[in-house]
């Protein structure tokens, strides 16, 4: 059997996960470390777009997702960036509630 013949039969077994399903499947997991970083680029992969709630917001920031008109309001962990776990547990629960993951 050719090398060729050997690859394309096993890349069609084989499904290829790109950065968007990486992050999901890791989020999935409830990880201790997700970033806000990791949430604010998964979120957008879902439709959710940043919208503070004003100059006197603080930590406090809505993601909207304007095509459903559906939101999530979470803090903005400081000084640093790791997310509390209760905050990625919220957000999991908010996604799944809305049958994205």
């Amino acid at each position: 059997m050719e090398v060729s013949t050997i690859f394309s039969t096993f890349a069609t077994k084989v499904k290829f996960m790109g950065s968007k399903e990486k992050l999901v499947e890791r989020f999935k997991k409830k990880p201790k470390d997700f970033t806000y970083e990791e949430t604010i680029n998964l979120l957008s992969y879902f439709g959710y777009e940043v919208h503070n709630k004003g100059a006197t917001s603080g930590s406090r920031v809505r993601f909207k997702n304007e095509a459903t008109g559906v939101y999530i309001d979470i803090h903005r962990p400081h000084p640093r960036s790791i997310m509390k776990e209760w905050m990625v547990k919220a957000i999991y629960q908010h996604l799944k509630s809305n049958n994205l993951i």
